[in-house]
């Protein structure tokens, strides 16, 4: 039998994703002032399905509120959004954002284990108030209509062969259809037969499939057939269909009385009146066809898609990078040095491309697009476009890209941080200010990602007023944050913008102003193995790129060696490599060695200084440079010897030793190399910053 967490699982899960999708219809629909028949008939939908599995999950509040808005919808639906006069509009918009931000607080109490809000009047008044305008009357005091739209439609499907051959001693049948691709129909035909038993003895009635609670493969003749609930007594099915009619994703259900037939030939003679006096007809079995019940509008191709749970993903990741440093173990096994094996030299590399493969695929399976993380900044512009009397628009580019699922479940919050930031402090006050700037009187944010390869830069631009950095090195200086006898270069300037604690704001507001939370921002996209880096032209907005890689769990890297210690580089940070002899590196009092490259120069970093080896070369020309870009920073790195590029997987480092910060030091984790030994994996931008605060 499931277990309660799975079902609770299950329902988190649909209610968010529908919660999700109700979003981006009203975001359009506002846009467009209406509501579409199939946006009514598709927010219809959704209410009804979260109504029924907040009923089933015993949710009280959730189901009245839900119920409530269904009614709502029923409403219109019956007469076309021409019942909403333009004069509601924007209540009926608003209350459906509000509705959804109730929804969305209380899920997060059901995933905390929190009790719920009892006090659901105020809101209830809200959506009566509406229904009452828009009917032209006082709310009803009888019950809601929501039941109108669950009621059975005799008509709504042809009725299938029966299952089996009926059964005499349970003669009131009910046929339950669920809605088209809402997927899992055995179990919640189990969720049925769970309530039914409630206040139904098991011996007094029988379901088919019988083993809907243990199979998964009865969900198949569940979609074509319909699950058939038998009972003994008319009375327990009238009570069976009370649970149906609030059940979620329930289609349509059709009662039936059996009666054994004496011989073939009565079968062909007429039709025989159901429990509601109504004839039922027959029609050869077959998948049902698109219903006339109010809760299933339009029919979409069923998707071969199954939800996993991220931990067995996370498993999954886990044991292929075990694979993968297994593989390298085997194949660089010291045991084989010297030794003619061209037979396992050939399976060695067949290993090594069938291992490569499974590596790819379980890293697909991780990656989700953006799109949901992007859509959910509509909602953002939106509501700080009203509050701060701002007209702007969200421009999303490249929302398709693909991240690795806990990338994407991290970058939410800084990509929120900034959009406010661009709303709040970048985009100009008033339209006449955008005016006599010759700007469009309507600000532009835009959002956009794109895929490198090895990582997914995200842009937030807006064409705002800019930083001004008069204004920002005050700031910084009142802070103590710069010295007033300093002359900082621009770039300086708007790196204060992103110290713990900076902000232009003179005043607290609502909303952060620009510079407020960077530093979050900063150290979020750190912890996932990025940068971060602002750029503002003043008068021409402000612009920040945010690099994250693709994937934290498996990454291409070059070996180098440093005395007896071995380290790692991330492929993606390494721009060239190349020798010099001590000739070519220029030394300075202040910036120490520098290197020239390109009409360029650029700093040099020890590796055996930095970190305090014993062993590895002094000499330049015995060892080689590695040319490293991370972010804003450029560099070359010194070591003895490269080694060979290599894909790692990434192992975070143990807990005790992360207590000393050793990511201030420039490193990420760690790898384990296919002959056993341990190698330091380096993070090019926080190795820079190490070196430069020694």
């Amino acid at each position: 039998m499931s277990s309660g967490n799975e079902i609770l699982d299950m329902y988190i899960y649909e209610t968010n994703t529908l919660l999700e999708q109700l979003e981006n219809i009203i975001l359009e629909a506002e846009k467009a002032d209406t509501f579409s028949q199939d946006n009514v008939n598709e927010i219809f939908r959704i209410m009804h399905t979260i109504k029924g599995s907040s009923a089933m999950m015993e949710f009280d509040t959730l189901t009245t509120i839900s119920h409530r808005i269904e009614d709502l919808f029923f409403i219109i639906r019956e007469n076309t959004m021409d019942v909403v006069s333009e004069a509601n509009r924007p209540t009926l918009f608003d209350l459906m954002f509000q509705s959804i931000d109730y929804f969305r607080a209380e899920m997060e109490k059901v995933e905390s284990a929190q009790p719920l809000d009892k006090n659901i009047d105020a809101f209830l008044s809200n959506i009566n108030s509406l229904i009452a305008k828009i009917k032209g009357e006082a709310p009803p005091e009888s019950a809601p209509s929501g039941q109108e739209a669950s009621a059975p439609a005799a008509d709504a499907e042809a009725v299938p062969e029966r299952i089996g051959d009926g059964n005499s001693e349970f003669p009131y049948e009910l046929r339950v259809f669920f809605d088209e691709g809402c997927g899992m129909e055995n179990l919640r035909s189990f969720m049925l037969v769970a309530s039914i038993r409630d206040f139904c003895a098991e011996s007094d009635f029988l379901f088919e499939p019988s083993a809907v609670e243990n199979d998964a493969s009865t969900s198949a003749q569940v979609i074509e057939q319909g699950f058939l609930l038998m009972f003994k007594r008319e009375g327990d099915r009238e009570k069976a269909i009370s649970v149906v009619r609030d059940a979620g994703s329930v289609r349509s259900y059709q009662p039936h009385d059996f009666h054994p037939a004496p011989a073939p030939a009565v079968e062909a003679a007429s039709p025989k009146p159901d429990a509601a006096g109504e004839p039922t007809v027959k029609a050869p079995a077959a998948t049902p066809t698109s219903s006339t019940s109010s809760s299933s509008p339009v029919q979409h191709p069923k998707e071969s898609l199954i939800s996993v749970n991220l931990s067995k993903l996370d498993m999954l990741s886990a044991i292929v990078g075990e694979i993968v440093i297994t593989e390298s173990m085997v194949t660089a096994s010291p045991d084989l040095k010297g030794l003619n094996l061209d037979t396992f030299s050939k399976n060695a590399r067949q290993l090594r491309k069938l291992t490569d493969e499974l590596q790819d695929i379980s890293m697909s399976l991780r990656m989700v697009p953006m799109a949901n993380t992007f859509q959910k900044m509509n909602r953002i512009v939106r509501d700080m476009s009203k509050k701060l009397n701002k007209q702007v628009k969200l421009t999303l580019v490249g929302e398709d890209t693909e991240v690795d699922k806990t990338i994407v479940d991290s970058i939410g919050d800084p990509i929120m941080h900034m959009i406010r930031n661009s709303m709040d402090h970048g985009i100009e006050d008033s339209e006449e200010e955008r005016i006599a700037a010759g700007k469009d009187p309507v600000g532009e944010i835009t959002l956009s990602a794109q895929d490198t390869g090895n990582e997914v830069i995200i842009m937030i631009r807006d064409d705002g007023q800019g930083v001004n950095d008069e204004n920002v090195l005050k700031k910084a200086i009142k802070s103590g944050l710069a010295s007033p006898d300093v002359e900082y270069s621009h770039r300086e300037i708007l790196n204060f913008l992103m110290m713990p604690g900076f902000s232009t704001n003179a005043t607290v507001t609502e909303f952060s102003g620009r510079g407020v939370g960077m530093d979050v921002v900063k150290k979020g996209i750190e912890e996932l193995g990025g940068s971060v880096s602002i750029s503002s032209e003043m008068g021409h907005g402000m612009t920040t790129i945010m690099r994250i890689p693709l994937t934290m769990a498996i990454m291409d890297g070059m070996e180098v060696s440093v005395g007896d210690s071995i380290f790692t580089i991330p492929i993606n940070n390494i721009r060239q490599s190349f020798k010099v002899s001590s000739q070519d590196i220029l030394r300075d009092s202040v910036d120490g060695e520098m290197i020239r490259l390109m009409d360029h120069y650029y700093p040099v970093i020890r590796a055996k200084d930095l970190y305090r080896l014993p062993g590895g070369t002094d000499e330049i020309g015995e060892g080689i440079l590695l040319w490293l870009e991370s972010g804003d920073y450029s560099y070359c790195l010194f070591v003895d010897e490269l080694l060979g590029e290599q894909k790692i997987v990434v192992k975070p480092l143990p807990a005790y030793i992360n207590n000393f910060d050793v990511k201030d030091y420039g490193i990420m984790g760690c790898s384990i190399l296919g002959d056993g030994n341990i190698s330091i994996i380096l993070d090019a931008g926080n190795l820079y910053a190490a070196a430069q605060s020694l």
